[in-house]
């Protein structure tokens, strides 16, 4: 199975599905993952600009994702509506190249707006492939738990050493390992599991 994760900014996939990431790399698919913003412009000034960037390769190579199945743009942050058809060309275009059988993406009920730009496209870029939006409970106005992905421990534990590369991003209230932990337990008491994450089920597709 090739499945790509759309992440409007260099950390949303991992908050969003690390856990998936890894066991799905564990499990033998081919995962790809597309940031859209490095999100310069929001960087503590201690750091440097391009920060993100480095954080974003570090963190994915430790859930065991080729540097070659990352990429990351050069959209300014805060700023998607603007360039909605530009954002619409490439994932057409990551349509063609990787034909995946499974996209994640921020969920449709996201209320950030570079968030709803890579939803609202995503969605029409890949209307005919399975379709799973993930959780950041922070931008969520609602958020529907339909579809999980049972994780183990060392899934999980992955997912939190990963977002601890995210050295610039320390300070943020969900940026912890405490949180990512919990929140992981709470789905997976959801379905009777000692772990996963939820997703917004928007389409899905039997081939």
């Amino acid at each position: 199975m090739v499945v790509l994760v759309l992440a409007p900014h260099t950390d949303d996939g991992e908050f969003g599905c690390g856990g998936t990431i890894a066991r799905f790399i564990d499990d033998g698919h081919e995962v790809h993952c597309v940031a859209f913003s490095a999100a310069e412009k929001s960087v503590d000034p201690r750091f440097p600009r391009d920060i993100l960037r480095k954080e974003i390769m570090d963190a994915t190579a430790i859930l065991g994702m080729p540097r070659t199945h990352l990429e990351v743009l050069s959209f300014p942050v805060r700023e998607f509506p603007a360039y909605r058809q530009d954002i619409l060309e490439i994932m057409v275009r990551l349509n063609a190249q990787l034909q995946p059988d499974l996209v994640f993406l921020p969920s449709t009920t996201d209320t950030h707006q570079d968030h709803q730009v890579v939803s609202a496209e995503g969605f029409r870029a890949f209307k005919r492939t399975s379709l799973l939006g993930y959780e950041l409970s922070w931008n969520n106005l609602t958020f529907s738990t339909n579809s999980f992905v049972i994780l183990r421990e060392e899934h999980v534990e992955r997912k939190v050493k990963a977002l601890g590369q995210y050295k610039s991003q320390e300070g943020r209230s969900y940026a912890t390992a405490e949180y990512v932990r919990n929140l992981a337990r709470v789905r997976g008491v959801q379905i009777g599991a000692d772990y996963a994450e939820a997703f917004e089920g928007i389409r899905w597709v039997v081939r």
